[in-house]
């Protein structure tokens, strides 16, 4: 398939780190809960304790679904930006590797989604 170009696209990006007043964008995806089309992102300051993401964070975004109240975290699997992670639950998030537009995967075994259809 042939692409019509319309020149040097060159732009100046919005989503810089400088432009989140400290802040940086963290991407979120609750794996097998495809009631959530793709991930969530939200500005949070990188010295945000990794406890308060999963205890503050997590349940504004994901507590409409039915599976959100029986998550056990003890057994939930992590990635960070691609890569197996076990975080540090007392340590920031900058201390536990997450950078602007970093993205955080998690998995929770014995939870599939609405009766299994993992929606």
């Amino acid at each position: 398939m042939s692409v019509a170009s319309i020149g040097k696209y060159e732009f100046e990006p919005l989503d810089k780190v400088e432009n989140f007043h400290g802040n940086q964008l963290t991407y979120f995806n609750w794996e097998q809960h495809l009631l959530f089309c793709a991930p969530a992102c939200l500005p949070l300051p990188p010295e945000m304790p990794f406890a308060a993401l999963v205890q503050e964070v997590l349940p504004g975004v994901y507590n409409k679904h039915p599976d959100f109240q029986e998550i056990n975290w003890d057994e939930v699997t992590w990635t960070l930006d691609q890569e197996d992670f076990t975080p540090d639950m007392g340590k920031s998030l900058a201390d536990n590797g997450f950078g602007h537009k970093s993205l955080l995967r998690f998995w929770t075994p014995g939870l599939d989604g609405i009766e299994g259809s993992h929606s």
